[in-house]
């Protein structure tokens, strides 16, 4: 391991990295990545969490074949526990489901800050990662949610209009949050070389208007084990392991897993400070 990676190991003394995965339009696979993305990091033994902050569609319960009974609203009301909340996923993973709107989390009193940043404490010692699977676009909702992550991943596809919502995206993260890194996959990609080709057309128009550094993460290619696994409700890199995209997957969270923080002073904690302090910025 170099000296600039990070030792993403369970006894490694912490703060989690916390991730939010993120795309400037719908259809481009994100949630099924992200889904799939934690599978692969636990399999390397990261204690791994997922919040579904897609809080208009929320469909990472649906990709997985989950059906949670309560969200981060209960939380945030005093109804129930984060841990009662935490729903149990494939490979490992733990999924806290976000069903309610940003809006709520921004105006939750002193009181009630205190009590969801008491339960985050919890979280913050018993996870390795955390991703944060926001909404493609650039709602308020997923613009606080990856600016207050430690890193943004950035999913395209190589269609031209991907890309260019895509830049959109990173365009208001860089003005408007100061967000000058960001992580960027390549899904749906017909091979290695047209997922490079698309990562060069988006870096070299942002890297030079933006200022901003985007950084190659890897691709997911077709393949026909995905949408079959998608019918079934399971991770491709469980249901077919073997599979070009469930490699590819794996090679995309090895890298990740070794990347240092974008904050290096983030963490769970942090985030969520992040989340119910700039929306009233």
């Amino acid at each position: 391991m170099s000296q600039t990676a990070i030792d993403l190991t369970p006894s490694a003394a912490r703060a989690p990295h916390v991730i939010a995965i993120t795309s400037g339009k719908g259809g481009v696979g994100k949630t099924n990545l992200t889904a799939n993305l934690a599978v692969s990091l636990a399999s390397r033994g990261l204690r791994v969490c997922v919040l579904d902050a897609d809080l208009g569609l929320a469909n990472l319960d649906v990709v997985l074949g989950l059906s949670p009974a309560r969200s981060l609203r209960d939380v945030m009301r005093g109804e129930h526990r984060l841990e009662d909340v935490l729903v149990d996923g494939p490979g490992g993973i733990r999924i806290i489901p976000a069903a309610s709107g940003f809006e709520e989390l921004t105006r939750l009193g002193p009181e009630d800050q205190l009590r969801l940043l008491a339960e985050v404490d919890g979280l913050e010692e018993s996870i390795d990662v955390l991703l944060v699977d926001t909404a493609a676009g650039i709602s308020a909702n997923v613009l606080y949610f990856t600016a207050a992550a430690a890193d943004a991943l950035v999913v395209i596809t190589p269609e031209p209009t991907a890309l260019t919502d895509a830049y959109a995206l990173v365009k208001v993260l860089a003005t408007r949050y100061g967000r000058r890194e960001f992580l960027v996959a390549v899904n749906m990609a017909a091979g290695q070389a047209d997922a490079e080709a698309a990562f060069r057309r988006l870096a070299r128009v942002a890297e030079r208007f933006l200022r901003v550094r985007l950084e190659y993460q890897g691709y997911v290619p077709y393949d026909d084990a995905l949408p079959r696994a998608v019918r079934a409700q399971h991770p491709v890199v469980l249901a077919a392991p073997g599979s070009p995209a469930s490699q590819s997957l794996a090679a995309l969270a090895g890298r990740l897993a070794i990347r240092p923080p974008g904050r290096p002073t983030g963490g769970v904690q942090f985030f969520f400070r992040r989340l119910v302090g700039e929306g009233r910025a």
